[in-house]
């Protein structure tokens, strides 16, 4: 599976974990035994999943102020794991290329969402790519004065 194959199945079991109850444990042995997501797919797959979910909390408030005229809590499911995962790959990964997360964010729009979603999911990822350092520090300094 290459990585764009791997980030679609990211993808699809973090919106399964949006809809789905249930131990994730148990899902993700479910999922990747269904999707055969072999064990050097594994590696990457998981740093996904795991990374998103780890880190939700912070990449929900990196993109937050650019819903223009939306909350997080009113975007449709299907476009909110998008840019959770893209947000991830921009701010916390080095392997990935920023223009590259959002190229597949918007593809994977294309092929799960609508077409005005391509459009506000690419304006936001443009958006918090500008510039993510500035973004993390202002996370974290906003975390300190909790």
């Amino acid at each position: 599976m290459n990585r764009r194959e791997i980030r679609e199945k990211a993808f699809m079991f973090l919106f399964q974990l949006e809809l789905q109850k249930g131990s994730e444990t148990e899902q993700m042995e479910a999922f990747m035994q269904e999707y055969e997501i072999s064990a050097e797919s594994d590696r990457y797959f998981s740093q996904l999943v795991d990374g998103v979910r780890q880190k939700q909390e912070e990449i929900d408030a990196a993109f937050a102020d650019y819903l223009k005229g939306w909350t997080k809590d009113r975007l449709p499911r299907v476009d909110l794991t998008i840019i959770r995962l893209a947000v991830y790959e921009i701010m916390f990964t080095d392997e990935v290329p920023d223009s590259v997360a959002i190229s597949e964010a918007v593809l994977l729009a294309k092929k799960f969402s609508t077409e005005e979603s391509r459009a506000y999911i690419n304006a936001v990822l443009g958006n918090v790519s500008r510039n993510p350092r500035a973004i993390r520090e202002e996370i974290q300094e906003d975390k300190h004065n909790e």
